[in-house]
């Protein structure tokens, strides 16, 4: 009987560890290291302020530059369209679905 309650002990010792290394190691699911998603951060500033160098309204379109960049780390180059090259931003939308980033 000895055995077999220090055999169940250890069992659930190791299941315990398990759960705390598991517990530390970074979440799958959270990993953005796919195509859409670059995993370097990049400046968001001084590529918001080449995008929107030309604009006419430069504080709104920083602004919204900023945050669209913030979510999708990347933004288009050139100062308008391209936004194939970053579909996160691309989709991005405002509450009356009109397109969120410049």
């Amino acid at each position: 009987m000895g055995i077999s309650k220090a055999f169940v002990a250890s069992f659930l010792l190791s299941l315990f560890l398990l759960q705390l290394v598991q517990a530390f190691q970074p979440n799958q699911l959270d990993d953005t290291s796919n195509d859409n998603y670059p995993s370097t951060k990049i400046d968001c500033e001084g590529a918001c302020a080449a995008r929107c160098k030309l604009s006419k309204r430069p504080n709104l379109c920083n602004r919204s530059c900023g945050s669209c960049c913030g979510r999708c780390n990347c933004v288009p180059p050139g100062t308008s369209g391209n936004y194939e090259s970053c579909a996160c931003y691309a989709n991005l939308t405002t509450r009356g679905n009109k397109k969120k980033c410049p």
